[in-house]
């Protein structure tokens, strides 16, 4: 089964995507979360990964990263759009504003998160980990829409499942980082090694606990959902019109992360 694009989303999320057709991808990492649903947008042939499962099973620390992006990798996609839900770690990043990622900041630990484990030594550039190529696309179509976005987002990836704590948070803040969630790490450096594409688009759901005061306040996993799903309309116009107006060749140099990365002597 081939595929042009990849899509890696939360559960919430597969509903939007229509009638999927369920194909079983087994890789030389184990399997995927879940069947991967496959389906055309746009006249593109689209793989859907839901990132928990389709019941929402796997823990942020337990996605088979690796499989997922090697799925989609073998399956022929040279672009992955990923779609989550992120806190804010500045009061101008509201609940439901989308932001399209830029920069990560990873403080996840014991993950798999690299597919340059043997005895083939590659250091792979990682200064600009997004597409700058579909984040342009992307927010050139949100703003189209009236979609309040951000076209610029560092985020900070914690390992999870707790949340921050406040002295947490405020240090990230400190720190100039915008959102945080638990599962852009190492989703982005895995399809970077692997030359995809990768767009990151976040909707943010909460504030973060460290903003927390009188008018601003922190949010269940259970509400953090809630808002989430408050805005799939607007991401599912977003994700159709992107998928249709992404052009077949690429112009950016995301396929190129390997030139110079291995000493070939």
């Amino acid at each position: 089964m081939k595929a042009d694009i990849g899509v890696i989303g939360g559960t919430s999320i597969y509903s939007l995507m229509g009638e999927a057709k369920d194909t079983e991808v087994k890789t030389k990492y184990g399997d995927p979360s879940d069947k991967i649903g496959m389906l055309s947008i746009g006249g593109k042939q689209v793989a859907f990964v839901p990132r928990h499962g389709k019941k929402h099973t796997i823990p942020p620390q337990q996605v088979p990263y690796k499989a997922n992006l090697q799925a989609l990798k073998d399956m022929g996609v040279g672009r992955i759009i990923s779609t989550g839900a992120v806190g804010s770690l500045r009061l101008d990043y509201r609940p439901g504003d989308f932001v399209l990622f830029d920069q990560f900041v990873n403080m996840t630990h014991g993950r798999a998160d690299t597919i340059f484990d043997g005895n083939k030594v590659t250091h792979v550039g990682m200064g600009e980990p997004y597409c700058p190529e579909m984040r342009a696309l992307a927010y050139e179509i949100a703003t189209d829409a009236g979609i309040d976005v951000h076209k610029h987002g560092t985020i900070v990836v914690i390992n999870g499942p707790r949340y921050s704590t406040k002295a947490e948070s405020k240090m990230f803040s400190s720190m100039n980082i915008d959102v945080i969630n638990m599962t852009q790490y190492p989703e982005t450096a895995l399809a970077r090694e692997l030359g995809i594409c990768y767009l990151g688009i976040g909707i943010v759901t909460d504030y973060d606990s460290g903003l927390e005061d009188a008018e601003h306040k922190a949010s269940s996993f259970k509400e953090q959902a809630a808002k989430f799903t408050e805005n799939l309309d607007k991401l599912k116009g977003l994700m159709t019109k992107l998928i249709a107006q992404i052009p077949e060749k690429r112009s950016c140099n995301c396929a190129a992360s390997l030139e110079g990365a291995t000493n070939s002597l």
